[in-house]
């Protein structure tokens, strides 16, 4: 059984911090469109902006509320690259697609600051991240990746970073080295969606709030029913990744569903703030089960470091999120946490995200595997490409090939408790 959502999103620092406009009102009645979107997060509402932009009518179906799954609840960090290491990509497609993959996430960033900026989007951006590593031999590797991005793909924004350079970035002493990338950042992800709604509502799409999609025919005009109406549409698009539930079950068993969870600090004031993270970078590790932390523009630090692969909330999760959090930093001691909210990501086998078609005019976007904040907004983007018949950059991530999760739907998440057991002894023992 999935953990309580609800309860945890009301404890969300994003959502206490992000008032919401007035709802978008549910779906009533019969609705024509060239496009139903289906998922209000980052990349159903980039599609619908770009579909818009090219001319195309669009209605919008969100569950919930836009923003609630995890495009208004994740980390915040907004990074170039994929979830999974780029030899995965080479090694499917070759290093010359490989190259067209890379420069596509550094595109996803260059979206954000055009989306924020044409939209008048106030979502808290601040520029840097900080790779690092917790001994020698993982610095080396971290330094070596950093060399490879250089030469392979022309990603020159990565200075890598001995232990007596990490004090400029971070004052913790778990790390023995790291790499600052200049181009990535973070920025407040609710406030983000939020734009993006109002951007899409402003373009004459047409958002529809608590109209959970039941379930669709599937044909030259397909037609997608919720309980209080249908969508008869051209183009179909599925972004609901792990909420889509049985909607799509064919894609569904390619992706799991994995529980993470941030806790949010009280404020710390700007100079203690600044002591901890003095240039403000977003920080993640490299390690498989990692931390990954920031500060707020109102001073707190929010820190991901705790994740459920069985789909159960871990036991007194504001305790523990602060004893992972004084593991990095010890010296906040005396600070202690205000939120603490969780959500699922959708993660794939390989860590590879997966686009493709269940039909020539149903499109789906799934297995951003917590690496989707600056990608979602890209691969929207791809679909509206697609629709408008230039189909050439999503077809090249609708290329990559994906596995089912093993053990079917009932013992895929035993098998990946176990699968996951073993990562954690394995960042221990490396």
């Amino acid at each position: 059984m999935r953990f309580a959502e609800d309860k945890l999103t009301r404890n969300s620092y994003y959502t206490a911090s992000a008032p919401r406009p007035a709802s978008y009102p549910p779906l009533a009645g019969e609705a024509e469109a060239d496009v139903c979107v289906v998922g209000g997060g980052i990349a159903g509402l980039s599609a619908a902006l770009d579909l818009r932009a090219r001319g195309y009518s669009v209605v919008l179906l969100e569950a919930r509320e836009v923003g609630w799954g995890a495009s208004g609840r994740n980390g915040g960090q907004a990074l170039v690259g994929l979830a999974c290491e780029m030899t995965t990509i080479e090694q499917q497609l070759g290093r010359e697609a490989a190259g067209r993959v890379w420069a596509m996430t550094v595109e996803a960033i260059d979206q954000i600051h055009e989306r924020r900026l044409a939209h008048g989007i106030a979502c808290d951006w601040q520029a840097g991240a900080l790779a690092v590593a917790v001994n020698e031999r993982k610095t080396r590797e971290l330094h070596a990746a950093c060399e490879r991005l250089a030469r392979d793909y022309g990603y020159d924004r990565v200075q890598p970073l001995a232990r007596a350079e990490l004090p400029l970035h971070i004052a913790s002493p778990r790390y023995a080295g790291g790499a600052y990338d200049r181009f990535s950042g973070h920025l407040h992800p609710l406030k983000y969606t939020l734009g993006l709604a109002r951007a899409a509502a402003a373009a004459s799409v047409r958002i529809h709030e608590g109209s959970a999609v039941l379930r669709y025919d599937a044909g030259a005009q397909p037609v997608v029913h919720t309980a209080g109406g249908c969508v008869r549409c051209r183009h179909l698009m599925l972004a609901g990744n792990v909420y889509l539930n049985s909607l799509a079950p064919e894609s569904a068993r390619r992706i799991m569903p994995v529980g993470t969870f941030i806790a949010a600090s009280a404020p710390l004031g700007r100079a203690r703030a600044e002591a901890l993270l003095p240039t403000r970078a977003a920080v993640a590790d490299t390690q498989f089960v990692l931390d990954y932390f920031r500060l707020s523009a109102d001073d707190r630090l929010l820190f991901g470091g705790r994740v459920s692969y069985s789909t159960v909330v871990p036991p007194d999760l504001p305790l523990a999120m602060r004893r992972r959090m004084l593991h990095v930093f010890p010296q906040l001691a005396d600070v202690g946490v205000d939120y603490w909210w969780g959500g699922y990501v959708d993660i794939t086998m390989n860590r590879a995200p997966d686009f493709g078609r269940l039909a020539p005019n149903v499109y789906y976007l799934q297995g951003f595997s917590g690496h989707g904040l600056a990608l979602t907004g890209l691969a929207g983007r791809l679909v509206a490409e697609a629709i408008a018949g230039a189909a050439e950059r999503f077809d090249l991530f609708a290329q990559l090939k994906h596995r089912d999760f093993p053990g079917g739907r009932w013992l895929r998440t035993p098998a990946l408790v176990l699968a996951m057991a073993w990562y954690r002894l394995r960042d221990a023992l490396r």
